[in-house]
């Protein structure tokens, strides 16, 4: 599937051009395995995050940007950041607001509090709905960057850095931190447009190399792996009427509806239509 961008005339704003096509943006070394989102309404502290942050040695993308909490949940909700940076006080809604809907909502992102206010209160508000760390204004980099590694580390525990690699490339070496680390990447990106081939560029596998890799530790190849979280994502979605089999269909990447209602009916043996009728009790 490919992740629509959040209109120009928003106030959600992207770096990279790349992200126009919904195709995660990649340099010469590889790609980025996570999505960030940065939440000020002062232009300077966005810059400073962006410029002073290793986003791309931790595989991050270039990050988005939002001035509000509102606008803030609107992005999570359009591409959903596995990183979010937000600061406690901003116009229309505030850090504390957008970290209880936020968390709730979104309870497997990452959420880095940058905060002017030096005061034991918020700090302790924002721990309790689910930051993993509050920094002060201004940025310090050494700080922000020890927040990100955390933030990553929370995300995929197995993932290790290189402290001595200078050129933005996580060390990944062995094949079986490869394989943890494309797992872990599939498991955020399964409704979007993947191929084998950008984990056999970045990692100079060969693609039935990393399959077999894939195989060998988790019973399935890469595709399979996708399907499966698919189809059982698919399967909880249909349990809940007020979803649309249409909508779920591209919630989950399928284009084409026929498509999505076929590789469900091969998986399950029942269409979704079938089974959603077979497991929702409809109200008498």
């Amino acid at each position: 599937m490919i992740i629509p961008r959040i209109s120009s005339r928003s106030l959600i704003t992207s770096k990279t051009k790349d992200s126009i096509s919904g195709h995660r943006p990649s340099d010469a070394k590889g790609v980025f395995m996570y999505r960030s989102l940065i939440i000020d309404d002062e232009k300077p502290v966005q810059i400073a995050i962006s410029k002073l942050g290793h986003f791309s040695y931790y595989g991050i993308e270039s990050p988005h940007y939002a001035i509000n909490g509102k606008d803030g949940l609107s992005a999570m909700r359009e591409f959903h950041p596995d990183i979010v940076f937000v600061d406690m006080s901003m116009p229309v809604m505030d850090g504390c607001t957008f970290l209880q809907k936020a968390h709730q909502e979104f309870p497997n992102s990452q959420y880095i509090v940058v905060s002017g206010y030096d005061d034991f209160s918020y700090a302790q508000h924002a721990l309790r709905n689910g930051a993993c760390d509050y920094l002060l204004k201004p940025v310090d980099e050494e700080n922000l960057n020890c927040a990100i590694e955390k933030a990553v580390k929370a995300i995929n525990p197995n993932v290790s850095f290189n402290s001595s690699a200078s050129d933005g490339n996580a060390a990944h070496t062995t094949p079986d931190e490869i394989i943890t680390v494309i797992k872990a990447y599939l498991e955020s990106n399964y409704c979007t447009n993947i191929h084998i081939s950008m984990f056999a560029e970045k990692y100079f596998f060969s693609q039935e190399y990393l399959n077999k890799l894939f195989k060998n530790k988790y019973g399935f190849t890469i595709y399979e792996y996708v399907l499966k979280l698919r189809m059982e994502r698919a399967a909880e979605l249909l349990l809940q009427p007020d979803h649309k089999i249409t909508d779920i269909a591209r919630r989950l990447g399928y284009t084409d509806n026929h498509y999505f209602s076929k590789a469900f009916k091969n998986y399950y043996h029942i269409s979704p239509t079938q089974y959603r009728s077979s497991h929702v009790k409809t109200p008498s």
